[in-house]
């Protein structure tokens, strides 16, 4: 809780931050559009490269390279190139550091990169991004450049640990304005991984949450804290397990009963308590062999894992005897439990999604979803971030500042101080009016 209101604090007592950053988005919405992205398009022609932090090896945080002759990422007609403000880190960052899922990834990738490089390297990590449009496809319709937006970058596209990523339109979702970047970067890509848990999964909804108990595993996290709020938001009940130095922020954000997952009764504990009609599972190993018992029996109860063998079969295995080994393992454990006692037991994967995101964003600007920080790092210390991520017991987010504030804000102002300066041109005199 102490994190959550710290944030609330700073975005309370810093109203010259405010100032300057809505001057900014002043500048971003203004008749000047069309001249960034003819001005973002010659510096592109002049120089193809941006820095970037890549890995050229699968392997330990020793793989991590800053390079500033990353290749900028091209524009076809439905994408859109944002210039990242700020990226966090999730779980997966690490593991895909590792090589985990590249079975896999790999045929997700742009085959035309992969046959030209005959490799997936360089590699840039990062699954969240906040940051401003830069540039739209002919085909694009949502956005213009100088949009603030943030998105959850899927695990086959190049990450958000650079100066600009490109994604499709409908990958990306127009930021809360009410959040700074280093906020909004927090969010997307639990968000995406929770809502497709919960709602693609789990059969959960805002219509149909009243009435639920639901169970978090791991609670502390950025999926547990993410769902936490969002299950709040839709009226269920919801239990969390975390650890013991964890139960302040989770019952801040919401939770009605916390058992420390390090105590040697929590099974215990949970036992005693009303049964579950969904459990989130966001810690796996063994977690399913005591919690499943915990499920309502023959009410079409709902047992949702975000930590399956797939991608670890299919990079053991191959992609065939991979995925042949996982759908047998997941048709026995489903088959088995409805059986027993009438639940479901599914797999949850993350989804990208840009509307889903504009819905979490009514949600954030409602003040029903904060965002969770635990750790900040500027763009030069992505090794240290990692480091940060990699300790485990998160309370939250640890989010890269790839562009700091003040430094956005003098881009901004020299923009602004090449644009035409023709007599009568209101909107360039009042924007230089506000940056000054």
């Amino acid at each position: 809780m102490g994190s959550v209101r710290l944030l609330t604090s700073i975005r309370l007592l810093c109203p010259s931050y405010r100032t300057a950053v809505g001057s900014t988005k002043t500048l971003a919405r203004a008749r000047c559009n069309v001249y960034c992205r003819r001005h973002f398009c010659r510096s592109s022609r002049q120089q193809n490269c941006m820095p970037a932090w890549v890995i050229d090896e699968y392997g330990t945080n020793a793989v991590l390279r800053f390079t500033d002759e990353a290749t900028i990422p091209t524009v076809t007609d439905s994408d859109v190139m944002i210039q990242v403000h700020a990226a966090s880190l999730n779980p997966i960052d690490m593991s895909m550091r590792g090589g985990y899922g590249a079975t896999l990834l790999n045929l997700r990738r742009d085959p035309k990169i992969l046959m030209q490089n005959d490799s997936e390297f360089p590699l840039i990590l990062g699954r969240d991004v906040s940051g401003v449009v830069v540039d739209c496809g002919s085909g694009v319709t949502h956005f213009t450049p100088g949009d603030e937006v943030w998105a959850a970058v899927p695990p086959w596209k190049q990450g958000s640990l650079a100066e600009f990523v490109t994604l499709t339109e409908y990958e990306v979702s127009h930021k809360p304005k009410s959040l700074s970047h280093v906020e909004a970067a927090s969010i997307p890509y639990v968000a995406s991984t929770a809502l497709s848990a919960l709602v693609n999964a789990g059969g959960l909804c805002r219509d149909n949450c009243s009435d639920k108990r639901v169970l978090i595993t791991g609670g502390s996290g950025g999926v547990g804290t993410f769902s936490i709020q969002l299950l709040k938001a839709w009226g269920a009940h919801v239990t969390v397990t975390c650890a013991h130095n964890a139960e302040g922020l989770v019952r801040g954000l919401g939770a009605d009963e916390v058992v420390d997952y390090a105590a040697g009764d929590a099974a215990a504990q949970l036992e005693i308590m009303e049964r579950f009609d969904v459990i989130l599972d966001n810690v796996g190993g063994e977690t399913d062999q005591w919690a499943l018992g915990l499920l309502r029996s023959w009410t079409g109860a709902k047992y949702v894992t975000l930590v399956s063998p797939f991608l670890h079969n299919t990079d053991a295995m191959g992609l065939v005897d991979g995925t042949i080994r996982s759908g047998f393992s997941l048709h026995n454990k489903a088959i088995q439990n409805i059986m027993s006692h009438g639940a479901f037991y599914r797999w949850g994967f993350y989804a990208p999604d840009g509307p889903a995101l504009d819905e979490v964003c009514q949600l954030v600007e409602a003040g029903k979803i904060l965002p969770v920080v635990e750790a900040q790092f500027p763009f030069a210390q992505v090794p240290q971030a990692f480091q940060k991520a990699e300790q485990g017991h998160a309370r939250g987010k640890t989010v890269v500042r790839v562009v700091e504030e003040d430094e956005g804000i003098t881009q901004a102002k020299e923009m602004v101080e090449d644009l035409p300066r023709e007599a009568g041109d209101a909107d360039a005199m009042q924007m230089r009016a506000a940056l000054r």
